[in-house]
């Protein structure tokens, strides 16, 4: 009972994603429809050649004779059916393709356009090579493997038919034997789901490990030559495949036997065909020509369905694809915009952080009962150890994340409630490994505001310290900065960084230790740059460097999740064993 249950909701399952892709394939329907249609004609075809075996075999074998028409004519007939579903072939697989790569594309836009709005645990816990793998392959796994699907299921149904048509034609008595054996050689495959659907899972996901490796390889080329890690990573890498073949083993193990067992099974029913036909002519029940006839109705009947269970891997694995496809696309963002949001306008008042508590993992909470009020205007400073939550703390503001409880105002209103788009609009945050995108200087200057002039622009590079380093490029704003930009030095990230937030001119910015990957010379550039973008601008400064933060209105400890002390630092300097004048006096040392 329960195995019934289970194959029709997986049949159920399988209805179910051909309506999901539909709408996808619905503004290409008029071709999908004909590529269709072309394959009714190109299974239909089989039967002819089958059928026109009778009269010529019967005419020319039996009764030796060359003098009727069909002698001439249905060789002629033939070649001519044979060349025409070989052209329909090719019509039907350009128009299958064409269809199948815009469907994927379409549905790759659809994606990378909900990837963007994933929340960051996304990223934490996805690597590379799954995101490539699910947003990527399986796309083009789904797409392809859909509309092949369609094509061989529509061309060897209407061949079936026909075929089995031409079967019964000739003789009902050994068209319902054949029928029965064709039954019998098709039921392993009812079995193969249920033995591969777990290491289909297994194959992705080793899959998406060798893509994260060569994403690995590439991002860390640098770390593996000053470390001497060729052999590490190698040993990695050859780690991975041997797992993949493994893996294709076992698959090869559980589903290799399906196509020989199938052939044996066909083999027996071809003999059994013979032997019962031999007897049926002999009887004078059909003549040679039926039989022939028949025999070659049930050989290309036969013969796909000897190769059927190699290719039915492929099929199980693109319905896979396309199941994994859609759970993409129906993962719903934990972090969204409630029922009519509230758009948020300059901020005027202030920041207020109550009772807020934070945990990456549940029952290890990050922040513990966190009270904070910052004034619009104010720079403010997050200083402690490393892992203490300062971080944690300001990336909650731009909801990143979402705290598990308390709350966070800005002007009375809950971030909750506020409209996603526009909270971001407001803030500015300048990273201690800031992203570049691969482009040119401009092309990253202008990410917060596309239609910024030149005189915005060149206002930006001058608060932003570049003037001098753009000056000595032969192209300027418009030289090419390579992947990550990879061309520039740490100082001129950080700098075209800033200039990207002085664009954006949000009336917040977090800077996340803006300046404690670089050398002293580039600090000093940095600060500068720092100093200008901080002018009249509500700033969360996050620093290990105790020295940048002194003249912040507000510094932070924050100590173990929890706000350990806060004032100026004239104020906290002075507190006697206090943790801040701790840290400041040992840096200082």
């Amino acid at each position: 009972m329960f195995k019934k249950l289970k194959a029709k909701l997986l049949s159920l399952n399988f209805v179910i994603n051909y309506r999901k892709i539909f709408p996808y394939i619905k503004p290409y329907w008029g071709r999908a429809l004909t590529a269709v249609l072309i394959t009714i004609p190109i299974g239909s075809m089989d039967a002819v050649i089958a059928w026109a075996l009778k009269p010529y075999m019967d005419v020319v074998m039996v009764e030796k004779s060359t003098g009727g028409s069909s002698t001439f004519l249905i060789p002629i007939l033939i070649i001519v059916f044979s060349s025409f579903q070989s052209l329909l072939t090719y019509a039907a697989t350009y128009l299958n393709t064409w269809v199948g790569h815009k469907v994927a594309m379409d549905v790759k836009k659809k994606l990378f356009s909900k990837l963007m709005r994933y929340n960051a645990s996304y990223f934490d816990k996805n690597t590379s090579g799954d995101v490539i793998f699910r947003f990527n392959n399986d796309v083009d796994t789904a797409c392809s493997g859909l509309l092949n699907n369609m094509k061989l299921f529509t061309t060897r149904l209407f061949s079936s038919l026909s075929l089995i048509g031409v079967l019964f034609y000739n003789s009902w008595i050994l068209a319902i034997v054949a029928t029965i054996v064709l039954l019998c050689a098709l039921f392993p495959l009812t079995r193969v789901r249920k033995r591969i659907k777990g290491l289909m899972d297994k194959t992705v996901f080793s899959g998406s490990r060798v893509m994260t490796h060569f994403n690995e390889t590439y991002s860390g080329n640098r770390i593996i030559s000053s470390y001497n890690l060729y052999e590490y990573q190698n040993t990695r890498f050859c780690r991975t495949l041997d797992d993949v073949f493994k893996i294709g083993m076992k698959m090869i193990q559980r589903t290799g036997i399906i196509s020989p067992l199938m052939h044996f099974v066909v083999s027996l029913g071809i003999a059994l065909v013979i032997w019962l036909g031999s007897y049926l002519i002999v009887t004078h029940q059909i003549t040679a020509g039926s039989f022939v006839s028949f025999l070659a109705a049930l050989i290309m009947l036969y013969n796909p369905i000897k190769s059927i269970g190699n290719n039915f891997n492929n099929v199980q694995m693109a319905f896979l694809a396309m199941e994994r496809v859609f759970s993409a696309l129906e993962l719903v963002p934990e972090i969204k915009n409630c029922e009519n949001p509230i758009k948020l306008e300059k901020p005027k008042d202030c920041i207020e952080y109550k009772d807020v508590c934070f945990s990456y993992v549940k029952d290890k909470p990050v922040l513990d009962n966190v009270n904070l009020k910052i004034k619009i205007g104010e720079t403010i400073a997050f200083v402690g150890n490393s892992g203490g939550g300062k971080s944690t703390l300001v990336n909650l503001l731009p909801r990143f994340y979402d705290i598990t409880g308390g709350s966070i105002k800005i002007d009375g209103k809950n971030l909750k409630n506020l409209d996603i788009d526009s909270l971001r609009e407001n803030i500015a945050i300048v990273f201690q490994d800031n992203f570049l995108f691969c482009g040119t200087i401009r092309d990253n200057i202008i990410l917060g505001k596309q239609e910024a002039t030149e005189e915005e622009i060149n206002k930006a590079i001058k608060n932003a310290c570049l003037e001098e380093f753009i000056s000595t490029l032969d192209k300027g704003l418009d030289t090419e900065i390579g992947e990550r930009g990879v061309l520039l030095s740490g100082g001129q990230k950080q700098r075209i960084a800033i200039a990207r937030a002085f664009i954006k001119n949000a009336p917040i910015v977090i800077l996340d230790e803006a300046t404690s990957a670089l050398d002293n010379k580039s600090e000093a550039i940095v600060q500068q740059a720092i100093e200008n973008l901080m002018t009249d601008r509500t700033v969360f400064i996050i620093a290990h460097r105790l020295s940048t933060v002194r003249n912040a209105d507000k510094i932070v400890v924050v100590n173990y999740g929890k706000i350990a002390e806060i004032g100026s630092h004239d104020e906290l300097i002075n507190k006697k064993d206090g943790i801040y004048a701790s840290l400041y006096h040992t840096q200082l040392h």
